[in-house]
């Protein structure tokens, strides 16, 4: 499951998917804001504010419930990563996490059986900042996840969209390659 980010379903996530799908993984990418996308973090983020993160979170549950017995990897760039790890740490049979340029908060009492999750983050992050990352991190450790982080230095936020800004494509290739790589060990 490939989550967007608040820029919404947009030709790098469905790249990104087809690239996942070339590597020979099942994925699906549900529109979240149903149609609409952003040109700017801004309107993205007015466009999330508006739909509110409550009724985001139950489009990405109802469209993943299809699939959830099957065990799902969840998957999302920055906005929809925040969304995949809270879905995967609520789902038993999740297989992975796999988190590109975002986290969330993580409940007290979230538990996972040895999880495995990636996160690939520019850094610095202006969203992920390191205090952020560290603290982060060691929450995720006690829930019981399994927790690689990478991160590129000099890289912008969304780095792996290449119509962004933030593009970096040697950061973005060295993303994909080690992804892949984590992908085909949970298969």
């Amino acid at each position: 499951m490939l989550l967007h980010s608040a820029y919404g379903l947009r030709p790098a996530v469905l790249a990104a998917a087809e690239r996942l799908r070339a590597a020979g993984h099942r994925v699906w990418t549900p529109d979240l804001y149903e149609g609409r996308t952003a040109e700017t973090v801004e309107e993205g983020m007015a466009i999330k504010d508006e739909i509110g993160r409550d009724e985001l979170l139950r489009r990405a549950i109802a469209a993943t419930a299809p699939h959830s017995d099957a065990g799902v990897v969840y998957a999302g760039f920055s906005l929809g990563g925040s969304l995949a790890q809270t879905i995967a740490l609520g789902d038993a049979r999740a297989r992975g996490l796999l988190l590109l340029h975002g986290t969330s908060d993580i409940a007290q009492d979230a538990a996972v059986d040895d999880l495995p999750t990636q996160l690939h983050v520019a850094d610095p992050d202006p969203f992920e900042p390191h205090d952020w990352l560290t603290a982060w991190y060691l929450r995720m450790g006690r829930a019981g996840a399994d927790v690689e982080v990478f991160r590129y230095p000099g890289a912008g936020h969304l780095y792996t969209d290449p119509e962004l800004p933030d593009y970096d494509a040697e950061a973005a290739e060295e993303t994909w390659r080690i992804a892949l790589g984590f992908l085909a060990e949970l298969d």
